[in-house]
């Protein structure tokens, strides 16, 4: 009986699987664009005046995607598209009702909380991966390539194309000339994958021309119209830019004792598209002065904390080589690479990377760092090689290869083996069906280390249903003692035991469930109501509960885009070492169970001024904490954003325990010029990392993707407050070059 029960159910799964493949695959029989050469010259301009956009094929009547999706978009969008050999164009024409809303004029702000159009477009039309090309009303530019695996666009993927904007009374228009060169296909496939966006941030309300569930980003490729080519595209011929750059520096660091010293660097990327689909890039001596500092965090947790890539070589095509693994636990973690554990620079002296589409179904990534040798770091070399194969429909299989290979002295080696070498090797499988809302996962990988053959391994599997209102997913995890990540991030693993001032590393497993549900009012001033529930459960090697923690969460959302969040969170500890949060005498190792709440509010963001506010209160292993933020925007569209945000903590433990205040405060200052030239000012001020820092970032943006850097930054002490630890002001310029 119980397996006719399962087979009925697998039968009934299969169904519904089937169903909602065949809706999806409707959606490029419904949704079709053509497309036609013109023999005009386009002027991007913003003006739609050629005869070219008075021909082409219409697309319109664009669906709501949010708040909600089921119904047209309050606002009428025409798109029009064309090409030439050398570009494909494509004309928006948004209309609208008054003035438009703004965040940023700065390159690469993203798509989210302002007026723009979009353009999403896979030419392979596999819907794995594809391109992210955005405006906004002012035509500030951000471009990204998008995959299915991804968490979302990070705005790293740089290349040239052009763009204009212009506002009328009613409506305003945007042209988009985009190289062929810049994009990666097969020039004998006709259809290509393809959306429109619309973001009509003042009635908060994004639209598509295809229809996208409300619970899938806007840009998803499981949900592309199709292109259709009446010809072979053109061949994207070659496409070799070299970026070479030059800085100049003064620094003193008066922690060291080091004086005021001047110097200057020099060194050059290259960008070579192999074919139309495999790009290569290179880097000798590269610079990462002009990136901004990490935003600073308060640690309330044992472990340490994952900071993002910022720097842009590593940022390109990062889903090959990050997305292994999940959040906790990443087998490759680029910033690993040049920057020591207090992300001081190590000198990256060459690298090179190749990456992209071996054929419609296969994609590649190779990667080789080398690094130079300082006095607390011998030279090392990185490898990284990955290998993603598209099965199925939007399934894959996915395996990689990591070496990090250290160039030690013999002294050294036997000083501590483990700095010798670290490798990392594994196989992981994605499930998902074509409409995205049914998802499977399951991997496996090893570490090796000099002398190491057991409890080296990590595995995962886990799987679930993300649905329009209802979604749930559980996920499994099973991570050995030993196993190392020379070039990745795990947290957890390193336990530091603050009585014997020592780290101890320890394997664990663990079990992770969220479950969500969603209701939609179809009548009021609601959005939604958003109800989750997660439960965390971690065990030790030998099966005893090292943790568990159960979060509800509930979060109103307004039409206005105002929001409100409440969250209750109760955890069991089982402290295995003495752990200390405030310089008192060290938690001794115990059980301990504790709960927390949380309530927050968010402003209307379309507002000149708009604010956050959350308060929390509760336990916090035998003591208490109470935590205060606040973070406040005032915008002056389009050319001043100014942001203050402040944390604050009071820990209190009963007796020698001890107690401690931790305060956070960064104010941000961002002045946009034009849409060519920036000026950004970041202050930090962290008592728990004892730091008060200076940031102050002009950029110029004189030539499209060739920029000037002057760079100001600054660091004090917090206690003694303002002693002065050090200070350095750069300049950075380069040319792109297309060869």
């Amino acid at each position: 009986m119980k397996q006719l029960l399962l087979l009925f159910f697998l039968n009934v799964l299969l169904l519904q699987l089937s169903a909602q493949d065949k809706e999806i695959e409707s959606i490029q029989k419904n949704y079709q664009l053509k497309i036609q050469r013109t023999s005009e010259k386009i002027k991007i301009d913003g003006e739609l005046n050629e005869t070219t956009w008075q021909k082409a094929e219409l697309a319109k009547s664009f669906w709501r995607k949010f708040p909600t999706d089921g119904g047209k978009a309050k606002r009428q969008t025409d798109v029009r598209i064309s090409f030439d050999n050398i570009f494909l164009y494509v004309a928006f024409t948004a209309y609208d009702s008054g003035e438009v809303v703004i965040q940023s004029l700065k390159r690469d702000v993203g798509h989210d909380g302002q007026d723009g159009v979009a353009l999403v477009l896979d030419p392979v039309n596999r819907r794995t991966n594809g391109f992210f090309f955005v405006v906004n009303a002012f035509n500030a530019q951000s471009e990204d390539l998008i995959t299915v695996s991804g968490d979302g666009p990070n705005w790293s993927w740089d290349n040239k194309w052009y763009s204009a904007t212009k506002r009328e009374n009613g409506k305003w228009y945007a042209e988009m000339a985009i190289p062929f060169k810049t994009l990666r296909y097969t020039a004998d496939n006709q259809q290509w994958g393809i959306n429109f966006l619309r973001i009509d941030t003042k009635s908060n309300e994004y639209s598509c021309w295809t229809p996208v569930p409300v619970n899938f980003r806007s840009y998803d490729l499981g949900y592309t119209g199709s292109l259709i080519w009446d010809e072979k595209p053109p061949q994207p011929g070659s496409n070799i830019s070299v970026i070479p750059y030059i800085t100049g520096n003064a620094n003193e660091n008066k922690q060291t004792g080091q004086p005021w010293k001047s110097g200057g660097n020099a060194g050059f990327d290259s960008k070579i598209a192999l074919n139309s689909s495999l790009n290569l890039d290179i880097t000798v001596n590269p610079d990462f002065s002009q990136i901004e500092v990490d935003r600073q965090v308060t640690n309330l947790t044992r472990f340490n904390i994952f900071f993002p890539e910022r720097r842009t070589f590593f940022l390109e095509n990062d889903d090959l080589f990050s997305g292994f693994g999940i959040p906790p636990i990443r087998p490759f973690y680029s910033r690993k690479i040049g920057l020591d554990q207090n992300i001081n620079a190590i000198p990256i002296l060459f690298g090179a990377r190749l990456s992209g589409n071996l054929n419609k179904r296969s994609r590649i990534g190779l990667m080789n760092m080398q690094t130079g040798k300082t006095s607390n770091y011998a030279a090392e070399n990185y490898t990284a090689a990955v290998f993603n194969q598209q099965v199925l429909k939007r399934s894959s299989i996915k395996a990689m290869f990591l070496n990090r290979q250290s160039f030690l002295t013999d002294d050294q080696k036997k000083a501590d083996p483990l700095l010798e070498y670290g490798r990392n090797g594994g196989v992981e499988f994605s499930y998902s069906d074509l409409s995205g809302k049914w998802n499977g996962w399951t991997s496996h990988h090893k570490s090796f280390k000099p002398g190491i053959h057991d409890k080296n391994s990590y595995s995962n599997i886990g799987g679930g249903y993300f649905g329009r209102k209802f979604s749930s997913f559980v996920d499994f995890v099973s991570l050995g003692t030993n196993y190392y990540t020379d070039m990745g991030f795990l947290k957890r693993i390193e336990n530091y035991d603050a009585l014997q001032d020592t780290v101890i590393r320890l394997g664990y497993k663990h079990f992770y469930n969220e479950t969500e549900f969603t209701m939609f009012p179809k009548k009021g001033s609601i959005n939604t109501h958003r109800y989750s529930l997660n439960t965390f459960i971690v065990w030790n090697p030998d099966g005893s509960l090292n943790e568990q923690s159960h979060v509800l969460r509930y979060s109103l959302d307004f039409k206005n885009t105002s929001s409100i969040f409440l969250m209750a969170n109760n955890t069991l500890t089982n402290l295995l070492f003495p752990t200390s949060f405030t310089g008192g005498t060290p938690l001794p190792a115990d059980q301990y169970r504790y709960s927390q709440y949380l309530l927050e509010y968010t402003s209307d963001f379309r507002k000149t001024f708009r604010y956050t506010l959350s308060a929390g209160t509760g336990d916090f292993y035998n003591g208490t904490n109470t935590q205060l933020s606040a973070s406040i925007t005032y915008r002056n569209q389009p050319h001043v954003n100014i942001t203050l945000r402040a944390e604050y903590y009071r820990l209190s433990f009963p007796g020698s325990y001890g107690s401690t205040e931790l305060l956070l405060i960064a104010p941000r200052v961002e002045i946009n010029f034009a849409t060519n030239l920036f000026w950004t000012t970041f202050i930090q001020y962290n008592n728990q990392r004892n730091n008060f820092n200076i940031n102050s970032r002009l950029q110029w943006r004189y030539k499209p993707m060739s920029d000037f850097f002057l760079v100001y930054t600054d660091n004090y002490f917090t206690d003694p407050l303002f002693k002065n630890r050090n200070r350095a002001i750069v300049f950075k310029l380069n040319y792109w070059l297309n060869l």
